[in-house]
């Protein structure tokens, strides 16, 4: 598989909110950013935070607007995360994204998107 297609099948695993699968496509030591954030390091750490999010969604879909393996091997993708929550409200969040694999998996993950957008957003679903 290309990076291409790994990236497509972990998207594809958010999707399902399948952490099983997220987390066996996730490095050990994956250092993950949500830029205005502080940076989340390791696998256990990674995956505490995906499923406080993933677990409290209903549905997840990520829109893409643009996907593509740069020369190094990364994954940058334009997207729109959408989320469904609990009595049918939904928080959509627009995010640059950029993957590096080592080995098959997913190792860095840095994703920039406007914090105070997802707040206002997040603060009508809590």
């Amino acid at each position: 598989m290309t990076n291409l297609e790994i990236v497509r099948a972990y998207i594809a695993a958010f999707e399902a909110r399948d952490m099983n699968r997220i987390v066996a496509m996730t490095a050990p030591d994956i250092i993950y950013h949500n830029i205005p954030m502080e940076v989340v390091r390791g696998r256990e750490a990674f995956e505490k935070l995906q499923a406080s999010f993933i677990g409290r969604s209903i549905e997840v879909r990520w829109e893409i607007l643009n996907i593509a393996q740069a020369d190094d091997g990364a994954v940058l993708t334009e997207r729109v995360d959408h989320f469904l929550m609990p009595k049918d409200r939904r928080i959509s969040v627009r995010v640059m994204g950029i993957f590096e694999l080592s080995e098959g998996l997913v190792a860095r993950w840095r994703d920039y998107f406007d914090l105070a957008e997802f707040n206002a957003q997040l603060r009508r679903v809590v």
